[in-house]
């Protein structure tokens, strides 16, 4: 017999089995270790035990929602951090019911909206989301640059590159309040990573670019002053990364951003095959 729990009051292999057994069939291959899980899942990623729900049928994990609170868009938000169900145990409503119970919890908690992402091609997951009252808002675009593709350019004299820290994002982020950022990029995500790497472009001492990105050489965050744009700077700090760090790629991605999306495709990053929708409901 199905029973739902919260996923602090039952074993946590119970949540990982979950979470394994779930996307075995993925479309991505999601094949993580236990701790990795727990660090990744339960760090960055923002999700809480307290927030998310297990489906069991007697002691045997069947299904996961994970679920995370945190101010996103000037607006207190539950977001989806993964649903999942067994393979064999589909088509038995079990992610309906996993799902009711994360907006259940998320109006107890306050919340003003649903948040999560989506693969686009995975139809039969966004057309359940559709179902529950969500809509897609933004597009999430990936992409790759090979280190040894990407051409020399400088930037202006005037501007040194150098290391910078946590206080030059908050002051770049500032600058950024009303662009909207994706949940794995924003300040908080960046702030639970073990080591992000920084670098500030500065003129004289005013920061006029920053960079932030993982020694894997995915970025999370690149901003360039609006008075210095076009001028080679972004290019430069991206360059001074790869060169810094010994990165043979680059990666990064953005939602619905033309600005930022026609400064990646000029210096030569190719789009990824996967991309996501960011689908929202409205908590009334």
């Amino acid at each position: 017999m199905l029973s739902f729990k919260k996923a602090s009051e039952v074993d946590f292999g119970l949540v990982y089995e979950a979470f394994n057994i779930g996307f075995s069939d993925y479309i991505i291959k999601a094949e993580i270790s236990r701790e990795m899980f727990l660090k990744n899942f339960f760090g960055p990623e923002g999700n809480s035990l307290d927030h998310s729900f297990v489906a069991l049928d007697e002691n045997k994990a069947v299904g996961l929602v994970l679920g995370g609170i945190k101010v996103y868009e000037g607006m207190k938000t539950m977001r989806c951090g993964t649903m999942a169900v067994h393979p064999d145990y589909r088509r038995q409503r079990i992610g309906e019911q996993l799902m009711a119970l994360h907006k259940e919890e998320a109006v107890r908690q306050g919340c003003r909206w649903l948040f999560l992402e989506v693969i686009s091609s995975n139809d039969r997951a966004a057309n359940l989301y559709r179902k529950l009252g969500y809509e897609k808002v933004y597009d999430l675009e990936y992409f790759t640059l090979e280190a040894a593709e990407l051409q020399e350019r400088s930037c202006p004299e005037t501007a040194e590159i150098r290391p910078a820290g946590l206080h030059q994002l908050y002051q770049a982020r500032q600058q950024l309040r009303d662009v909207h950022i994706n949940w794995q990029n924003d300040v908080e995500y960046i702030e639970k990573l073990e080591e992000p790497v920084f670098f500030g472009a500065y003129e004289g001492e005013r920061l006029s670019g920053l960079l932030c990105l993982q020694k894997t050489g995915r970025v999370k965050f690149l901003w360039v002053d609006a008075d210095s744009r076009h001028q080679g700077l972004g290019t430069n700090l991206i360059r001074f990364a790869v060169k810094e760090l010994e990165l043979a790629k680059i990666h990064i991605s953005m939602p619905n951003n033309a600005s930022l999306r026609g400064f990646v495709t000029r210096l030569g990053f190719k789009q990824d095959p996967i991309t996501q929708y960011e689908m929202y409901q409205i908590l009334k």
